[in-house]
């Protein structure tokens, strides 16, 4: 974030005008906070673990708590509201887990402010389950120093969640095509699904709640299971497979267990 390099920045240089940005960003970001615990993003008024919203302002957070050095500089007021903002952010994320069937899955996107239920972001970002994003919040949740037990059950289920949800048996190619010019990016290649019973696992961008199907969307909104019905436009201009929790499932998560899961 950059809030962080600001710190870094004042960190290094001494120069006062980095540390009244850092600060003035701190502030922001403090008033920012929904009384629940969530923030927004750009996308829709709700709790956001897109693009890093959430775990980005909780490990900067949990940069400050921990005493990090580029934030040795920091006033006690401020680090003292950075200790209990991120309490409540922490809080937050573990009742934003989606339950189905009384079990513990992962995350969506975007969560209600109010209920914590999954929420629809953008026409083509259904409420759902999230790998990528779920990913994400996981690592934050393996950064936390001494987790207590609600942390290690949120941590344990969603990787469980993760592991029961790969893909076995097909890869994603690129098809070169003659290009095509959308509002926003520019196709040469279209994006089709091929059976590979030699690849890796590989993820949905989205699962549906109530049967862990993955699903997809029309750039109208309009809801499709296969990814060859989705328009060129979103095909190609969107992650809807990949491979994100591949690391967090080989080497964090059996590192995590190590340290803490006794």
């Amino acid at each position: 974030m950059s809030n962080r390099i600001l710190a870094k920045a004042y960190q290094q240089t001494g120069d006062n005008r980095y540390r009244a940005a850092a600060e003035g960003g701190l502030d922001y970001i403090l008033r920012e906070q929904r009384p629940t615990g969530g923030w927004r993003g750009a996308d829709v008024d709700a709790i956001t673990f897109n693009d890093d919203v959430m775990t980005g302002i909780m490990t900067m957070f949990l940069d400050i708590r921990q005493g990090a050095t580029h934030f040795a500089w920091l006033d006690d007021a401020r680090r003292d509201a950075a200790s209990q903002v991120l309490e409540k952010a922490i809080n937050c994320t573990l009742a934003c887990q989606i339950v189905v069937n009384g079990k513990k899955t992962a995350w969506c996107q975007q969560h209600d402010h109010t209920t914590f239920a999954p929420v629809r972001a953008r026409k083509y970002e259904l409420a759902s389950i999230c790998s990528r994003e779920s990913t994400d919040t996981l690592r934050f949740l393996m950064s936390l120093p001494e987790p207590d037990a609600r942390i290690a059950e949120a941590i344990n289920a969603g990787v469980a969640w993760l592991q029961s949800v790969q893909i076995q048996g097909i890869r994603l190619d690129n098809v070169p095509i003659e290009p095509v010019r959308f509002e926003n990016h520019t196709a040469t290649f279209d994006h089709v699904i091929v059976p590979d019973d030699a690849g890796p696992a590989i993820w949905a961008r989205f699962y549906e709640i109530e049967n862990n199907r993955p699903i997809f969307c029309r750039g109208d909104g309009t809801k499709v299971d296969d990814f060859s019905e989705v328009d060129l436009e979103r095909r190609t201009g969107y992650a809807w497979y990949g491979f994100w929790p591949t690391g967090l499932i080989a080497r964090d998560y059996p590192a995590w267990q190590k340290r803490w899961d006794k």
